[in-house]
Parts: C-alpha cells; sequence; structure tokens
C-alpha cells in the first residue's frame, strides 16, 4: 500500500481515538491549531478553484473535517468538565472575544452560530439541493448534445468520452453536495448543543463537587466553553463558506476572484454613479463628510482611469486586428482560404443591383429564401447557401449562374421591362424587343409596364424580371440537385431521422452501408427527379436490400419500387398515359451487351446499334410529341437503369420508368415500340 493512501486510513483512526482517550492540553492545542489550518486551506481552494469539479472530493473532505471537530470538541469537553482548563488556545479565544464579560461572549457566540447556521449553512443546504436535481434532469439533455457532435463531426470519440464522463462527475458532486451539506447544518446544530451542555454541566460539577460558588463556577466554566465554542465554530464557518462557494460557483475560465473584478468594474458608468452617490451623502447629510466625500472622489477618479483605459484597451485591440489582417494575408498559409469553392454563385452586373438591395425594393434576396425552402418540400435535399455577388466584369444587365464557380446559364435582363412569352397558340403580335427566355431559349419580348395589361389579356406570360432570374435559378438547382448533394448533408438528414427512428439508422449505419453509398443512392434518386423527402421509406428499402448487394444502381432500383407511389403520381396522374415499350429483343440485346467489372457494370454497345437505337427513339417521342403528350417510355426493371444511361446523350430528360414503378391502379397504354428492327 502506498504511504499516502495508509496515511488517510490512520488519519480517520486517529480521529476515532482522540474520541475515546483523553488528550493532554498541548496536544489539543496542537490539534485545534492544526483544525483551524486545514478550515483555512480548504476555503482558499473552494475560492480559487475554476469549477465544482476542481475539488469533486470536497463531499468526502467534508465528512472528515466535521468527525474531527466533533471529536476535538468531546476532547475539550472532557478536559473543561474534569479540570477547568483546556489548553491555551481556548482560554484564548474565550478571554480575547469576550473581554472578560460572560455576557459579551455569549452574545458573540449566540451571533457566530445564527450567521453560520440560518445564513450560510442553511443557503449552501438549498443551492445544492436545487443543483443536484437541475443536473439530474439535464442529464438525458446533455448526452443527446454529445451524441449529436459525435454524429456530425464536430468532436471525436476522446472528446466525446471525456465530455460524457465530466457529466456523470459533475451529477456525482452535486448529489453527493446534497447530502455532505447536511453534515454542516448537524455540525452547528451539534456545537450549539455541546456548548449549552458545556455551561450547565460545568456550573453543576463546579458547586456540587468542587464546592465553589456560583458566580465563580459561572464565570469559569462559560468562559472556557465560551472559548471551546469559538475554536469550533470559526473552522465550521470557513468550511461553510467553502461549501457555499462550491455549489454557487459557475464554471469560468478564470479564477474566481478575477471574474468578480471583472464582472463589477467591467462598466465604468456605474462606478461613476456609485461615487457620485457617496459625494452627495458625505456633503449634504450629518454623515461624516471626511470618510465619504474622499472615499466617493477615489471611486470617481477610479471610474475615470478605467473609461480612458477601456478607450486605450480598445484601440489597441483595432490596431492589433488590423496588424493581425495584415499579417494573415502576407502569410504563405493565407492562401488556404482561397482553396474553398462555393456551391452556388449568382453573379450579376451593377445594373441589377436595384433587385438585389431591398432598400431600392428588391426583393430577389427573399425570393432566394424561398427557392431553398421549396426545394426542401419538393424533394427533400437541402440547397447550399446561395451566393450573390456583384462582378464589373459582367456587363451592367447580365447576370450567370455557377455551380461549384462553373458557370451553368445566365441571361440579359431589361430593367424595368416585363418579359412576354406566347405559349405558342396566340396569333395577335404586341410590339417589344426580341429576346429568348432564358432556360428554354423560347422566343419572347421585353415589353414595358404600359404593355403588360395587355398583353396579359392577349394570353402571353408575363414575368417581371425578378422571377426570370428566381425561375432560372430554380429550374438549374433541380437540374444539379444530385451534384450539390453531399456526404455531410446526407448526415444531417440521417441525424434528424435516427431522432425518431433510431433502430432503423443504428441497423443500417455503418453496419450495411456507409453514408457515402447512401448518398450514392440518393445522388441517382435525385438525378431524375425523385424526391428523397420520404427518407424513412428509402431508409428502410436500403436496411432490406444492403444484405444481399452494396451496388448503388441496383439499390436505387429497389428505391424506385418502394417509391412507386409518388413515381406513379409524378408522372402517370391522366386517367390513361400514353406510353413507349421496348422490345423485348432489344431489352435482351441491352442485357447481353452489360459488362461487369470490379468498379460496377457498364454498357457496352456497338456504335451501329446505338444509332438504330437513338433513331428508332427519335421517331417514337416525335410521334408523342405530335400527340401534346409527353414522352415516357417503359422498360423491364433490369434494363432501366442501362436504357436511362444510353438516351441520356441525346434525351437527358426523358423519364424512363419500369413495370414495377407503376402503381397498379395506374392506366397505361402503349402507344409505340423501340426496336433495332
Amino acid at each position: 500500500m502506498k504511504i499516502k493512501e495508509a496515511l488517510m486510513g490512520i488519519g480517520i483512526i486517529f480521529i476515532i481515538v482522540v474520541i475515546i482517550i483523553p488528550m493532554p492540553t498541548i496536544v489539543l492545542d496542537f490539534l485545534l491549531m492544526v483544525n483551524i489550518g486545514i478550515a483555512l486551506l480548504i476555503l482558499l481552494s473552494a475560492l480559487y478553484s475554476r469549477e465544482p469539479l476542481d475539488m469533486s472530493l470536497f463531499p468526502t473532505t467534508l465528512l472528515i473535517t466535521t468527525l474531527f471537530r466533533l471529536a476535538l470538541n468531546l476532547s475539550s469537553t472532557r478536559l473543561i468538565l474534569a479540570n477547568g482548563f483546556a489548553g491555551e488556545v481556548i482560554e484564548t479565544f474565550g478571554g480575547f472575544v469576550s473581554g472578560g464579560d460572560i455576557i459579551v461572549g455569549i452574545i458573540v457566540f449566540i451571533i457566530i452560530v445564527i450567521v453560520n447556521f440560518m445564513v450560510i449553512t442553511k443557503g449552501s443546504e438549498r443551492v445544492a439541493e436545487v443543483t443536484a436535481r437541475f443536473t439530474l434532469d439535464a442529464m438525458p439533455g446533455k448526452q443527446m448534445a454529445i451524441d449529436a457532435d459525435l454524429n456530425s463531426g464536430l468532436i471525436n470519440e476522446s472528446e466525446a468520452k471525456a465530455r460524457r464522463k465530466k457529466i456523470q462527475d459533475e451529477s456525482n458532486f452535486y448529489g453527493a453536495m446534497d447530502g455532505a451539506s447536511k453534515f454542516v447544518k448537524g455540525d452547528a446544530i451539534a456545537g450549539i448543543i455541546i456548548t449549552f451542555i458545556n455551561i450547565i454541566g460545568g456550573i453543576v460539577l463546579g458547586v456540587t463537587v468542587k464546592g465553589m460558588e456560583l458566580s465563580d463556577a459561572l464565570n469559569a466554566y462559560t468562559i472556557m466553553t465560551i472559548g471551546d465554542g469559538l475554536v469550533s465554530q470559526v473552522p465550521a464557518i470557513l468550511i461553510s463558506v467553502a461549501t457555499g462557494l462550491l455549489v454557487t460557483k459557475a464554471t469560468s475560465d478564470s479564477e474566481i476572484s478575477s471574474a468578480f473584478a471583472k464582472q463589477i468594474f467591467s462598466q465604468p458608468t456605474v462606478v461613476y454613479i456609485a461615487g457620485g452617490v457617496l459625494t452627495f451623502l458625505g456633503i449634504f447629510t450629518p454623515l461624516p463628510w471626511y470618510l465619504f466625500v474622499p472615499f466617493g472622489l477615489l471611486i470617481v477618479f477610479a471610474a475615470h482611469r478605467m473609461n480612458r483605459t477601456a478607450a486605450l484597451e480598445s484601440i489597441m485591440t483595432e490596431i492589433t486586428a488590423e496588424d493581425e489582417s495584415v499579417e494573415e494575408i502576407r502569410k504563405p498559409e493565407s492562401a488556404i482560404n482561397l482553396l474553398g469553392v462555393d456551391p452556388i454563385v449568382l453573379t450579376f452586373g451593377y445594373g441589377l443591383l436595384p433587385l438585389v438591395e431591398s432598400s431600392q425594393g428588391g426583393d430577389l434576396i427573399d425570393r432566394l429564401v424561398m427557392i431553398r425552402r421549396q426545394i426542401a418540400l419538393d424533394y427533400g435535399a437541402m440547397v447550399p447557401v446561395i451566393r450573390v455577388r456583384d462582378d464589373i466584369r459582367v456587363s451592367p444587365s447580365e447576370y450567370r449562374i455557377q455551380i461549384k464557380e462553373v458557370e451553368i446559364g445566365g441571361g440579359e435582363i431589361m430593367f424595368d421591362h416585363y418579359m412576354a412569352i406566347n405559349p405558342g397558340y396566340i396569333e395577335e403580335e404586341i410590339d417589344g424587343i426580341e429576346t429568348f427566355e432564358p432556360y428554354m431559349k423560347h422566343p419572347a419580348l421585353w415589353i414595358s409596364e404600359s404593355q403588360r395589361e395587355r398583353a396579359e389579356a392577349l394570353g402571353y406570360t408575363v414575368v417581371d424580371a425578378p422571377s426570370i432570374i428566381a425561375t432560372h435559378l430554380t429550374e438549374v438547382l433541380k437540374a444539379h440537385l444530385f451534384e450539390l448533394l453531399t456526404r455531410q448533408d446526407v448526415q444531417t438528414i440521417i441525424n434528424h431521422v435516427k431522432e425518431q427512428n433510431s433502430v432503423l439508422v443504428e441497423e443500417l449505419i455503418p453496419k450495411l452501408l456507409t453514408i457515402g453509398e447512401v448518398q450514392k443512392v440518393l445522388a441517382n434518386l435525385l438525378k431524375e427527379g425523385i424526391s428523397i423527402r420520404d427518407i424513412v421509406t428509402i431508409l428502410e428499402t436500403l436496411a432490406d436490400y444492403a444484405p444481399v448487394t452494396r451496388d448503388p444502381d441496383m439499390l436505387t432500383l429497389y428505391v424506385r419500387q418502394a417509391l412507386k407511389r409518388s413515381i406513379s403520381k409524378k408522372y402517370l396522374d391522366s386517367d390513361i398515359n400514353s406510353v413507349v415499350t421496348l422490345d423485348p429483343e432489344l431489352e435482351q440485346v441491352i442485357m447481353d451487351s452489360v459488362q461487369q467489372t470490379e468498379h460496377g457494370s457498364y454498357l457496352a454497345l456497338d456504335p451501329n446499334t446505338t444509332q438504330r437505337i437513338f433513331d428508332k427513339l427519335r421517331a417514337e417521342l416525335n410521334k408523342l410529341k405530335s400527340m401534346g403528350l409527353q414522352p415516357i417510355i417503359l422498360t423491364s426493371p433490369l434494363v432501366r437503369v442501362y436504357f436511362k444511361r444510353l438516351v441520356e446523350q441525346i434525351e437527358p430528360d426523358l423519364i424512363v420508368l419500369s413495370y414495377y414503378e407503376i402503381e397498379p391502379a395506374a392506366d397505361v397504354q402503349s402507344v409505340g415500340m423501340v426496336s433495332i428492327a
């Protein structure tokens, strides 16, 4: 056993020995001195600790010191009643505090006991009780917050473990303090009882046994008893204060003394007012001016110095910040900030600034917020923050849309004009400047405000400038949403699902699939315009089929089949839905041309066969378009993904569905067939 561990056990046994065996007065004086020293050490340690857990063993310390103090009380009581003398320490305390007057000594002792018991001990006990309750109630929420930070990658496993341990330690500490505060309360009550027993017992013993006069016995035993009580109560009140400091201390990065000074003297205005009030009281009231006026002026002077110091610190902070920013720019490492790529950027010329500036009536920023919200509702995906920038390199009336800083689209805007688009059936023309709709490139006209009502009456689609940009941006975002979906976005979505479906998430990730594999499946769905908002159904399907295959394309096939209700509603909402099917022979050719590799599968058709498929497909699509129908291709499930990849070259927006993605209630009619014959 280590020496330190042995000393703790020896110390506890020694306290028991002090209770049982009479102590010589010199030993008792030494132990009383040790008791006062320990109380001072505990008080100062509590005062300068940064947080309560720095003294996590305080409840145990409280028990040991209380037992030690009671042992000394018993030893001193034995000496007082037996000899009428309990050492120089107790005699000095009794004579010095009371000044030789019994009444004064009793009153001082009673006041100290009342302050300790009714104020400090009672308050500390209540604070410990409430803090323990709140700490226990807050534990589940703190644990969930740690789990959320861990899942989102803000902290690692070791940091999460340390934070969990700290929460557990706090709970144990405040729970123990709730009970340990009762030791302080019991110690104060025991001190009062022991004191009165000593006084009454001493008087009875002195008069009946030693034959002393009542006044002599009262004087001798009362002085010694008061000294004994004070020697016990002084360490008791020190430890009570330490208890109150610990249970009321909030976690701070500095010691309590530094934090106290910063908080009390942080506002020069408050100090000015306090100094002015003290000076006023010294001049205009009968209070001693020679005390109040100098002290008030001293406080005012201190406030003046504080004000100057704060101003200088503010200037120095600005200078330091500027110097640091300059140094940061000069450092080679500062180039790291230039390596990031903004996911979405909307750039415009200075002529379109009124569309953006809310002070000039522009509402484009509000529209961008609504775009992100609407896409989240329609597709279940989070659109990154859209950066809006003006650029002198862009012509004044031009805007550009960039995805990952690569220009995807743009257009010209005539400010204070409206774009009128002919739906195709209006024969009457109106005057305007010819242009093209930026996204679909349909012919359009720029018209003035005065022509707007007439154009709308004729049936033209009339759009204002902010709506043109917002519509164009919305369509671009929908088309590229699968590119913008990151692993971090998927992790955020899964964390949200985990709050209500923890079993599902724990079964799937990371046991069956990684975040990256789930992200690929979701991206495949978004690429073809399928909403991932029903994420629970998607994850349930992945959990069902992930043990069979981890191929993202096959998993996407199963997920699409699980989402057939929403897919049918999106594309097959008519009474009779006309589609084009694939010739079974063509499907067999496609399946025979699929090549499997360790990196996945791909379609390897010869160029002549591919060209024949394209020619036949165009003919069938033109037939549907001439009938005013939306082109939809219907294939078998395994062929769908390869045929979709094939025709993306000529028809990127073509809808390709499999038989298993159609609800039984949907009425589908084939009006053509793609073949290679």
